[in-house]
């Protein structure tokens, strides 16, 4: 592999984007976790908001470390603001998974939850269009292949939730379960949230393989060239 980093200055950003990578690859499943059982659990309540704060923190944290790695690419910095943009609305809409845990009932925390949803995905599906477009810079003819094929599966997918998304709503607008039997829409409807569940997570774990991936490319990179 051709060395990363052939002059001194561009050693502290690589520093950086390794960093912001970590982070990335620790708050994605972090902001998952933490974020669901906040609004299901109680064994969290205590901690009130900041568990969730601080998940969807280190998301927008690993996204500015890396801000400072090949400022004049374009296309890499559109990429890395628009994920930085949705990760400042995640951070902003966390604090509803602990209300609404306390107020089921209320509407707009559900509505709000809901909003967080989406605006997770659309992250995810940007951090793709980052991963991509740092993997066009890092000079690894496999990586390169790995996240272009990758990240194009993984967009594709989300996008295919969406589509399964308002499919679905559009389903439940039209009182389609009338037309089954009680039993039978049950297994439908588990059959629905298994495959919305597999389009979601499987592109978020697709995701951390290459995030973990570009990481050690940079490592390795980085620390052959001393040797």
């Amino acid at each position: 592999m051709a060395e990363i980093a052939p002059n001194p200055e561009l050693l502290p950003s690589l520093g950086r984007l390794a960093r912001g990578l970590s982070a990335l690859f620790w708050g994605l499943p972090a902001m998952l976790i933490i974020c669901s059982e906040t609004a299901r659990a109680d064994f969290l309540q205590p901690e009130g908001i900041i568990p969730a704060i601080l998940a969807n923190g280190l998301l927008l944290f690993g996204l500015i470390q890396m801000s400072d790695f090949q400022k004049q690419e374009r296309p890499w910095r559109n990429a890395l603001d628009r994920a930085k943009l949705l990760a400042i609305v995640n951070l902003g809409l966390c604090p509803f998974f602990y209300w609404q845990n306390r107020m089921p009932d209320e509407f707009y925390f559900v509505a709000t939850i809901f909003v967080f949803i989406l605006s997770s995905l659309l992250l995810l599906f940007n951090l793709n269009v980052v991963i991509r477009q740092l993997g066009a810079m890092l000079p690894d003819e496999t990586l390169r292949h790995e996240t272009r094929d990758f990240t194009s599966f993984n967009r594709w997918m989300i996008v295919l939730w969406f589509v399964f998304v308002a499919a679905s709503i559009v389903a439940t607008h039209y009182n389609l379960q009338s037309h089954f039997d009680e039993a039978r829409w049950e297994w439908i409807v588990r059959l629905a949230v298994a495959i919305m569940l597999f389009m979601g997570l499987s592109p978020l774990a697709i995701t951390m393989a290459l995030i973990w991936k570009t990481k050690e490319v940079i490592f390795n990179g980085v620390f052959g060239a001393r040797h």
